[in-house]
């Protein structure tokens, strides 16, 4: 799968809007590599484990909105490939 630019959004507690751009491989990627930025940043709210996280991808664009849950439950699927496997495990280091 080819790597592709994401600006991932979402609302933290207090109701302020955040965004990032990252790169990512899967749309999973993109959302926990985004929830890493976030929780480093001196500026984001803190983010509830139920936030949903809005990503767009810029080329083609598109967008999509997953749950924290729905990125655990991708981790946790079978993998039918060892490159996916390694994807899966990268993805599950981002959301710890």
């Amino acid at each position: 799968m080819a790597v592709r630019a994401c600006v991932v959004t979402l609302a933290g507690e207090r109701g302020v809007r955040h965004a990032v751009e990252v790169t990512a491989e899967t749309l999973y990627e993109a959302a926990a590599t985004a929830l890493s930025i976030f929780r480093q940043s001196e500026w984001a709210d803190i983010i509830g484990p139920n936030t949903e996280r809005h990503v767009a991808v810029k080329n083609p664009e598109t967008m999509h909105i997953v749950t924290p849950q729905q990125i655990r439950r991708w981790c946790d699927g079978v993998a039918v490939s060892p490159d996916e496997v390694l994807k899966r495990r990268r993805v599950k280091m981002l959301i710890r």
